[in-house]
């Protein structure tokens, strides 16, 4: 097992792998920016290295700074959270060349899925369903108008190296196709250094269902369930809850172990979320992420298991911990709090002057802020995560509520506002709820 690890990230996550490693008997090294100076992380941290100035391209993103500090304070691995470096193919290259542990996958892997065409392609010839559309990248706005025409309106344009919703147009009718292809390629250019886009058939009414996978490089792969992240906003997920309400033990059964087989077989290391959008009965592969999740907490409520201490261990070179699924215990949600104004998602960094955490049975907060903290204003502008379990959905979302209104953040706009009133509204309530509905819904309360 490791002696020490060094955290190639920020906030909460980086908090988090600290108490797993923590846990674990293994030292730590946080690496910051000089705005994150005072952050929760470097004061828990066994050690800490700053690596450069506030921007992230110049700290969190400074690849040789960070491999520096890892040979400095003598770490044995490096533990790359999520965002910045954790799906870069050539850091974890890098990292591995240097003599270093990663704790994810092989680059090979992040690499292939990093690629949503190739990733589509690969896991197509495993066996998962894909959405129709094009074989890969389309190469000219002509080429892509014949592609939707032949598919028929609507179509999604999509970067293949995208994510987070740029780089991502749907077209509703043909007249729109020139400009929007247009629109994406630049997008994607100006996103990702990559202008290769590709088309799919437009789903009008799916969910974002994601499966929780994990394999180790003795040939074990496994499932941890779903989460279903259908609460968005501009493609950024907004709610996540497990189990979905939607899904059959039958279904997620079936796609489960559809999606821990197309893991086994390509012989994956680490954790992954497989994301599939669902309609119908019917499950089409979206993406795959190859690393933890924000949301991964929602899977540690329902089934017990430490997610990021399985990451280490797989690291280590152990077996997984388990090798069949486990019983999933009641219901877990999670919303995410963000520093921005509630009605008109405007980011509000400034300085926390109260901090109260929600408690009781079942509640769990994932944060690094605390009273007097000043959020910087370069980085995402989630600051925490509240997770809140229950024997059942309806428990959990009375139990959510109670817990949103204990919690204390003065000083700064956040969106607990705008989460209490999601777990309100009937469709919520219900369950009958898709990818598109908080905004249609959110359209039509500022219509009011």
């Amino acid at each position: 097992m490791f002696k020490k690890i060094l955290i190639a990230n920020r906030g909460e996550i980086a908090l988090r792998i600290i108490r797993a490693c923590r846990e674990m008997g293994i030292e730590t090294v946080a690496v910051h920016s000089t705005a994150d100076t005072t952050s929760m992380a470097v004061r828990l941290a066994d050690e800490s290295v700053c690596i450069g100035p506030p921007q992230g391209k110049d700290s969190y993103l400074n690849i040789p700074a960070i491999l520096s500090a890892a040979a400095l304070t003598g770490a044995d691995a490096i533990h790359p959270g999520y965002g910045f470096l954790s799906e870069n193919a050539q850091f974890a290259r890098m990292v591995e060349e240097h003599g270093f542990a990663f704790i994810g996958p092989t680059p090979e892997h992040i690499e292939k899925m990093g690629d949503k065409v190739t990733a589509k392609q690969t896991v197509k010839e495993l066996g998962l369903p894909v959405v129709p559309g094009s074989d890969g990248g389309v190469n000219t706005a002509e080429e892509g108008h014949k592609i939707a025409s032949d598919m028929g309106f609507p179509v999604i344009i999509k970067a293949a190296s995208g994510g987070g919703g740029k780089g991502m147009q749907v077209v509703r009718e043909e007249g729109e196709f020139i400009e929007s292809f247009t629109r994406a390629r630049q997008e994607a250019k100006a996103n990702f250094g990559d202008d290769t886009v590709y088309i799919e058939k437009f789903l009008g009414n799916p969910r974002h269902i994601e499966i929780q996978v994990f394999g180790d490089t003795h040939g074990n792969a496994i499932h941890l369930g779903e989460r279903d992240c259908s609460i968005q906003r501009r493609h950024q997920k907004l709610v996540e809850e497990g189990p979905s309400p939607v899904l059959s033990a039958k279904l997620r059964d079936e796609i489960g172990e559809l999606a821990a087989e197309t893991i086994r077989r390509m012989g994956y290391r680490g954790a992954g979320t497989i994301e599939f959008l669902y309609e119908d009965e019917k499950f089409y592969f979206m993406e795959m992420n190859t690393r933890i999740q924000v949301e991964h907490p929602v899977t540690e409520m329902i089934t017990g298991i430490d997610l990021i201490a399985e990451q280490i261990r797989i690291a280590a070179g152990e077996e997984l911990s388990i090798k069949t699924p486990p019983r999933f215990r009641g219901h877990a949600i999670e919303i995410r709090i963000n520093a921005e104004d509630p009605d008109t998602f405007i980011p509000s960094p400034g300085k926390i002057s109260q901090f109260h955490a929600p408690g009781g049975l079942g509640v769990r907060f994932d944060s690094a802020i605390y009273s007097g903290y000043s959020i910087p204003p370069y980085y995402d502008s989630m600051i925490g995560k509240l997770i809140v379990h229950g024997r059942n959905r309806e428990e959990c979302i009375r139990r959510l509520r109670r817990a949103i209104r204990e919690t204390i953040v003065d000083g700064v706009k956040t969106t607990l506002p705008l989460h209490d009133w999601i777990l309100q509204q009937d469709a919520f309530v219900s369950g009958d709820y898709t990818i598109h509905w908080l905004e249609q819904v959110l359209a039509e309360k500022q219509k009011a």
